[in-house]
């Protein structure tokens, strides 16, 4: 079974661009819960544009299942790690001025660094690192000791309506890889109802995807619950 992990910052975007706390972070977060995702993803940023910080300490009150928080390893970022420990910490290689994660970490280029971060972090909780779908660099995420590695899939997403074959080969061949290193397997960027499927049931052993910007956009047209529920069907 894949665990479905949604990200909730879309929703604090838009409760950012009024201020006030409508919609209410807190009661999404627990709704999603409720309506069957096995965990809660959050991305913040050093400028708070959507998740802030303090959300990411009252969200961690709150939730009963995995609490995933992503980002950039900024001194910031790993102290509100070690206050909140999460369940899942994964490391994405964007800076402060990026609209949106853009590409894996070189784990080769910045091992010794990526290694210290990694060994800081795994004094509270799993690490995942964040990767395209390289085996060179699953294999150095493995020597940086990490637990897992998230698999980049923006190219998937962009390539699957031109040639699904052609764009999921270069994953295959990653989760095996994973595999190999005795990795754990999750995926995520730009999943979602149209190419979410053939992703799972072509990569072995993916342990969680973390959605955010398709699921929360089609819980527009859907509604919450039925969008995350097609999200699971999918998957499982």
């Amino acid at each position: 079974m894949t665990k479905l992990s949604v990200n909730i910052n879309k929703i604090a975007t838009i409760r950012n661009a009024r201020g006030g706390n409508i919609p209410d972070l807190i009661k999404a977060a627990r709704l999603c819960e409720d309506f069957g995702a096995e965990g809660i993803t959050l991305h913040p940023r050093p400028d708070e544009r959507h998740v802030r910080y303090q959300d990411v300490r009252d969200i961690k009150k709150v939730i009963k299942t995995e609490l995933n928080i992503e980002g950039y390893p900024s001194e910031r970022f790993l102290s509100l790690i070690e206050e909140v420990k999460p369940e899942q910490v994964t490391l994405v290689p964007d800076g402060p001025d990026a609209l949106t994660s853009n590409s894996g970490w070189n784990t080769i280029e910045h091992r010794n660094y990526l290694s210290d971060i990694v060994d800081r972090i795994n004094k509270v909780c799993r690490v995942s690192i964040f990767v395209d779908p390289i085996p060179e660099m699953i294999i150095g995420a493995k020597e940086c000791g990490a637990q897992r590695v998230e698999l980049y899939t923006e190219s998937y997403a962009k390539n699957y309506p031109i040639h699904k074959k052609r764009a999921i080969y270069p994953f295959i061949i990653a989760a095996q890889t994973a595999q190999e290193c005795l990795l754990g397997l999750n995926a995520g960027h730009d999943l979602s109802l149209e190419n979410l499927e053939y992703f799972q049931k072509k990569i072995p052993n993916l342990l969680e995807v973390s959605i955010g910007h398709a699921l929360i956009s089609d819980s527009l047209y859907y509604g919450l619950e039925n969008t995350i529920q097609l999200y699971k069907r999918l998957l499982n």
